[in-house]
């Protein structure tokens, strides 16, 4: 039994050098807004510039407040090693759908909801770095090809994802880096035709974990219907996994894991 099965059979816990890279932001500010869903703050897209409204960021862009209490109420690290997943609503999600897999010892769930890389490259210092973890789980990308806080090129997605990875290295995290998950279309903007950009986007991911010797975590293969989205009893709306979903992925996140505790930090 691995540790994560035998701590999911005790049922779950409550865990709940700068780098030189810029975050990229987006091109087109005015094309989003901020939205509360089910009480969530996330971006939706807007319509700010037709109004004829100024458009500036929200005065906490990165969400920094999200997790400010929750990081400061956490002990010191102990024996457990700790693993952060940074993300979007997929990772956030993961630990509500899904809470026996966040009930090993040391998993932290840092994903907001409506989130694109600059944001989370934005948070990463307060809501991973200081956290000592001793791996991160990355998992991004979907909500920049949405393009909720404006439209991004796929190289400011990658730019972003590998000043992330930078900041983590430099401070001795090990990193696993998760390929997006596969989407026909998402439904709060319909019609953006995503499937090819994703797969564009993983074969990126794919080969940067590669030739910085990182673990790389292929949820999209797990995940598709052959037809470039993914598989209707893994989401129901074809973006957000089920728990159907997050139970075929937590088997290759556990592995992921395992394989990149087993490599030497980088410093």
């Amino acid at each position: 039994m691995t540790q994560f099965a035998a701590h999911r059979a005790a049922g779950p816990t409550a865990v709940h050098k700068t780098s030189s890279r810029a975050p990229r932001f987006s091109r087109a500010p005015c094309a989003a807004s901020w939205v509360l869903a089910g009480g969530v703050p996330i971006l939706g897209l807007g319509s700010f510039a037709a109004l004829g409204q100024a458009t500036a960021p929200p005065p906490d862009f990165a969400n920094l407040a999200h997790y400010a209490a929750a990081n400061a109420a956490l002990p010191a690290p102990g024996a457990e090693r700790r693993v952060v997943f940074m993300g979007d609503s997929i990772t956030e999600a993961w630990a509500t759908v899904d809470p026996e897999f966040f009930s090993a010892p040391g998993f932290i769930n840092r994903g907001i909801s409506g989130q694109t890389t600059p944001q989370m490259l934005l948070r990463f210092r307060q809501d991973v770095i200081a956290l000592k973890p001793a791996v991160v789980h990355i998992l991004a990308g979907t909500n920049d090809i949405a393009g909720n806080t404006g439209p991004m090129e796929l190289s400011d997605t990658e730019t972003n994802i590998a000043s992330m990875i930078d900041l983590a290295r430099a401070h001795g995290i090990r990193v696993v880096l998760g390929s997006t998950l596969p989407a026909a279309d998402f439904p709060w903007r319909p019609g953006l035709n995503p499937g090819p950009k994703i797969v564009a986007l993983d074969a990126w991911l794919k080969r940067y974990a590669a030739k910085q010797r990182i673990t790389y975590v292929d949820y999209y293969a797990a995940l598709n219907d052959g037809a470039l989205g993914m598989r209707s009893e893994f989401a129901r709306d074809g973006v957000h996994p089920t728990l159907e979903g997050y139970r075929a992925m937590d088997p290759l996140a556990e592995a992921a894991i395992r394989a990149a505790q087993r490599r030497p930090a980088s410093r």
